[in-house]
């Protein structure tokens, strides 16, 4: 089983702290579980311009494979303007309509207030499931009040990123159990 996990910005570090959070407790909780976390703020990613995923180079072309090889994504991005930053979108258009099909992926948002809650709903999960992905339908969102000092103090918020974790991992067991129905059905 392939995780990695995506921090969607390369500014701020609210995203990045709560996906080091979530990635750890994948480690700790499943040791034998492949896990990598892409900060895209430590990759140079250049814009898509239409190519296939396939024909890029360096930390793009690295990036994108990484992502196409995972089993499950957990997506984590801060809210910019009452939207996910273009960093994250970019991933996104790099990537083939259907590179999300028959992955599991959850989300981890971060945001200055409550305000912006619905961007998930209204924006991100409609382009997850553009893409085929299946999405893990519980996600968290972290606003600023729950950071101090360059950490999480929420225990709530802890919780449900614990939480997190598990369901995306059980919904990699139930994907396979779907597929293997599949391939038995067709005799595969």
């Amino acid at each position: 089983m392939k995780i990695v996990g995506i921090s969607g910005s390369i500014v701020g570090s609210k995203t990045k702290i709560a996906m080091d959070y979530a990635i750890n407790q994948v480690r700790e909780k499943y040791p034998d579980a492949e896990v990598e976390l892409i900060d895209l703020g430590n990759y140079d990613v250049v814009y898509s311009d239409g190519r296939n995923y396939l024909d890029y180079e360096g930390d793009t072309k690295y990036v994108t494979a990484a992502i196409m090889a995972a089993d499950a994504l957990i997506i984590g991005t801060p809210t910019f303007q009452a939207s996910i930053p273009g960093t994250l979108k970019n991933i996104f258009d790099l990537l083939p309509e259907n590179a999300f099909r028959e992955k599991v992926v959850s989300i981890v948002v971060t945001a200055g207030s409550s305000k912006h809650y619905l961007m998930v709903e209204q924006q991100l999960k409609p382009i997850l499931a553009y893409m085929k992905a299946t999405v893990v339908q519980t996600y968290v969102f972290i606003e600023e009040k729950d950071f101090y000092r360059k950490e999480i103090v929420n225990d709530d918020v802890h919780f449900r990123l614990n939480r997190l974790v598990d369901d995306t991992v059980q919904m990699i067991d139930v994907m396979k159990l779907i597929q293997k129905a599949k391939d038995d059905a067709y005799n595969f």
